[in-house]
Order: structure tokens, then C-alpha cells, then sequence
């Protein structure tokens, strides 16, 4: 889901699916684990094929009490589950106080959980069990693998985790499996952004209210920006000087390619903002703290003549993409990660991860974009040959309708454009709402860290009270 933002750029841009992105960095291990393998059926729903893959997962058991102590279960989404399980450093923080064990489970078609092999991605046939159904029935035949071969594990309670997707997923399983698991913490998960429950321009407010906030005059510099390179790309001469004030690997060689690049520039602010964290930290790129107050250094002046204001955004921007200064040129098919399985999310947001987004240039920092579900279909048929189903998801998980679940902690960081479509107010006892106002995207989700805003270590003793709630009650139950 990290990755949904270029769904909305492939309405205003043809064929702009990037290259896959390539890693600039790991981050360490966080601890020790063993990988092992379980096959799953390819259809959990369907009898007519007995089709088998092996789903790839992490368990570390070194702080688990075996006489069925909790078992914390991470919810995989959209890439490799071991650069998630390193990123997650909250799980392993607290595994020694729980005495619990830790299962980071991948989710099929990223990774190493290819039901086809190679040949996952090669149509809509292969690709037809890619949903998020199938992948939390996986969930559940796993942990039921678990508690009847792992002996002590039969009756331990079990607590889904996720971040992004990972997290919407984790509340998705409470609600489809609450006989599996006895509570989940779905840290940013934007449940809600779908059909109308939310206005579609507020992620990209929220986007630009960060910018704001960080400097005076960076927002609007780059609202400034666009016309700029309108400007510039009208002419060869203004295209070649973009292209080598910017650094960029391949040259501009049309007003297309300028659209493109615009698209690239939109992303980066967005992932700016997703990981505004208060420490430098190595997620999407090697960022120092606070990177947005950082990028708006150089955008103080909105009022600068065209070359003057690009060069400026190039500072900015080379910031995201070059902090570590051993980078020679830029690469606008590198926005982020190549851990994240850009392809699979597209497949799943032209199906039923349908999640409406738009811009207006006025609320907002970027161009004008209405959201054009037709537009998006006939992308996603003339790409996979498939229709997207918008109002599937609001019909499988009940949109706001849900008062009647329970034991979900929705936990959402004030500076992350993805709260938009979270939960942000409690809506009974036992679905609770964490707003971190100074957190980007679950930031509760990571490791501890000296520098963690007050918010955000509170969020996370909130989060451990109400786990030990659960706990506590799951074994009264046995």
C-alpha cells in the first residue's frame, strides 16, 4: 500500500509503471529468527483445484513462555516479510515482557510465497487468487499449524500485528477470524479509505499540511514548481536543462517525460511524508530526522523565478534520494524500496483495493486531479485484463459498520497522510482509536528510540495494556 499513490498517477500518466526499485540500504536485523515454509492450499474457497504453494514465515521463540504463552502474529503485506520483520521493531521490544513468541507471516504473491513461481505475475489467471481473503485464510491455517504442532502452543492467545495493508489486514482478521485471534493492533491502517466514507483530497491535505508546517514558503514552493516545469518542458533546451539540473539518469526527452518526472517528484514528497520520523532512519531511503523540516530549507522562497525555484526543489529532492551523497545520478523509476512488490499492489488496487484519492491545487500542494474510476478501469483492463470492484471491500469488511467486533486498536500518527483513511476516534470500548499527533506512519511500530516523541511511547504502553487485556481474558476463557 506504500505503493498505492502511483495507482493515481497511472490516471493522468499511460504506461507510467516504473522499473522495479532497487534498495539502497537494509536495515539490521532486529533480532534472531528462523525462516521455515508451510504449504497452503492456492484456493482456500474452491474444490475444483488442489493446487499447493509454500508460504514463507519467521518465527523467533527465544522470550515464549511454552505453556501457552501469547504468540504476537504479523499480519505480511505488500513485500518481503523479512524487510518487515526487520522494521517492526515494537514486536521484538516487547516480546521478553509478554513472554512472547513472534510469527512474522508473509503474505502470497510477495516474496518468497509465489503460488506460481515465475509465473505469478504472468496473467490474471495466475494472478486470480491474489486477494485479501485468500491471503488471511493463510493466516489462520497457519496459526492453527502452529498450535498443533508446537507443543505448549494449543491454547495460547493470539495477537495479530500490522503496519499499512499489513495493519488494515490485522483488523480484517479480528473481524473474519475472531475464533483465531483474540486481538489485533492495526497500526496506520486505512480501512476507510474506500467508496465515499472518506473525502478523496484529505490524504494529500494531509501531505501538504506537513509541508507547511516544516517551513514557511516550502508548500507553496512547490505548488510553484509545477508550473515551473510546465514552463521549461515546452522546449528541448528547457528539457536538457531540467534533466541536468535534476541529475537525472535518462534525459527528458519530451513534455511526456516531464509529466512523468512531475509524477516521480509528487511521489517523493509523499514518501517524505510517510516517513517523517523523528530519528534518521532507513525505511523507503537513508533519511536524517525530521527529513521534511530538512527539504524545506531549501524551499523558503515560493516567489523565485522558474530555474531559481527548480533548483531549490533538486536540493529538496536529492535530499530524499542522495542524504548519503554516494549516488551519481537520479533514477525517476527509484522511489523507494525493491523489498515492497510494486506489481502484486497494483494487481490488487485494480481489483479490490479500489481506494479513491484526488487532488484540487488548492487544499493541496500538487496539481489539479479529479479522481475518474472509469479512467482507472480501463488502465487496469488494458494492464491485467481485469475490472476493479470498488465497493467489494466496503461489502467483505462492513465499512464503517463494524461496532459490532471487538478487541482492535487502531493507532494512527497525526503526521501520516494514510490516518485519512483510519480510524481515528474510538467507536466502542473495544475498538480504540491512538492518535499520535506527532507520529508518521507506524511509528509505533518501530523500535524504541531516544528520540521517540512523548506521544508515540505512550501510544505504545497503551497498546502493550490493552494486549495484556486480552491475554489476561484468553486464558480466564480456558
Amino acid at each position: 500500500m506504500l505503493r498505492f499513490f502511483l495507482l493515481l498517477l497511472l490516471l493522468g500518466a499511460p504506461a507510467a509503471l516504473p522499473a522495479p526499485r532497487h534498495r539502497r540500504g537494509a536495515a539490521p536485523p532486529t533480532g534472531t529468527y528462523l525462516t521455515r515454509y508451510l504449504r497452503q492450499q492456492v484456493d482456500h474457497f474452491g474444490f475444483d483445484e488442489d493446487l499447493t504453494f509454500q508460504q514463507r514465515y519467521l518465527i523467533a521463540d527465544q522470550y515464549w513462555r511454552r505453556d501457552n504463552g501469547p504468540i504476537l502474529f504479523y499480519t505480511g503485506n505488500e513485500g518481503d516479510i523479512t524487510w518487515f520483520c526487520n522494521n517492526t521493531g515494537f514486536m521484538w521490544d516487547v516480546a521478553e515482557e509478554l513472554n512472547a513468541m513472534l510469527v512474522f507471516a508473509e503474505h502470497r504473491y510477495y516474496g518468497e510465497s509465489l503460488p506460481f513461481g515465475n509465473e505469478s505475475f504472468s496473467d490474471s489467471k495466475h494472478l486470480n487468487y491474489l486477494t485479501s481473503e485468500q491471503a488471511l485464510a493463510d493466516f489462520a491455517v497457519l496459526i492453527e499449524y502452529l498450535k498443533t504442532t508446537t507443543a505448549g502452543a494449543r491454547y495460547s492467545p493470539v495477537i495479530a500485528i500490522g503496519g499499512s495493508y499489513g495493519g488494515m489486514l490485522a483488523a480484517w482478521f479480528r473481524m473474519k477470524y475472531p475464533h483465531v485471534v483474540v486481538g489485533a493492533l492495526a497500526a496506520s491502517a486505512p480501512i476507510w479509505q474506500f467508496g465515499d466514507l472518506v473525502p478523496c483530497g484529505t490524504y494529500f491535505s494531509i501531505v501538504t499540511n506537513d509541508f507547511r508546517k516544516s517551513g514557511t514558503g516550502c508548500a507553496e514552493s512547490i505548488r510553484n514548481s509545477w508550473n515551473a516545469i510546465n514552463n521549461l518542458s515546452l522546449t528541448d533546451a528547457g528539457l536538457q536543462w531540467l534533466s541536468n539540473t535534476f541529475l537525472l539518469c535518462s534525459p527528458l526527452k519530451s513534455p511526456q517525460d516531464a509529466v512523468l518526472m512531475k509524477n516521480w517528484l509528487s511521489e517523493t514528497w509523499v514518501n517524505l511524508a510517510m516517513v517523517n520520523y523523528p530519528y534518521k532512519a532507513d525505511f523507503l531511503q537513508p533519511l536524517p530526522a525530521w527529513p521534511i523540516q530538512e527539504a524545506c530549507k531549501f524551499l523558503k522562497d515560493p516567489s523565485l523565478p522558474d530555474k531559481l525555484l527548480l533548483q531549490n526543489v533538486f536540493q529538496a529532492v536529492n535530499l530524499y534520494y542522495n542524504y548519503s551523497g554516494a549516488v551519481p545520478c537520479l533514477d525517476m523509476s527509484e522511489t523507494a524500496t525493491k523489498n515492497l512488490g510494486q506489481m502484486g499492489w497494483y494487481y490488487q488496487a485494480c481489483t479490490e483495493m479500489v481506494m479513491p484519492m484526488c487532488t484540487d491545487g488548492v487544499n493541496d500542494m500538487f496539481e489539479p486531479q479529479k479522481w475518474d474510476f472509469d479512467v482507472l478501469s480501463e488502465e487496469c483492463y488494458r494492464l491485467w485484463r481485469v475490472r476493479p470492484r470498488p465497493s467489494w471491500i466496503l461489502s467483505m469488511y462492513g465499512g464503517k459498520n463494524i461496532s459490532s467486533h471487538s478487541n482492535i486498536i487502531f493507532s494512527n500518527g497525526g503526521l501520516d497522510p494514510w490516518s485519512a483513511g483510519g480510524v481515528t476516534q474510538n467507536i466502542s470500548d473495544s475498538l480504540v482509536a491512538i492518535v499520535i499527533p506527532d507520529g508518521a506512519h507506524h511509528l509505533d511500530l518501530r523500535s524504541r528510540n531516544p528520540l521517540d516523541p512523548k506521544s508515540v511511547q505512550q501510544a505504545r504502553a497503551l497498546e502493550i495494556c490493552y494486549m495484556k487485556q486480552w491475554i489476561k481474558e484468553a486464558r480466564h476463557s480456558h
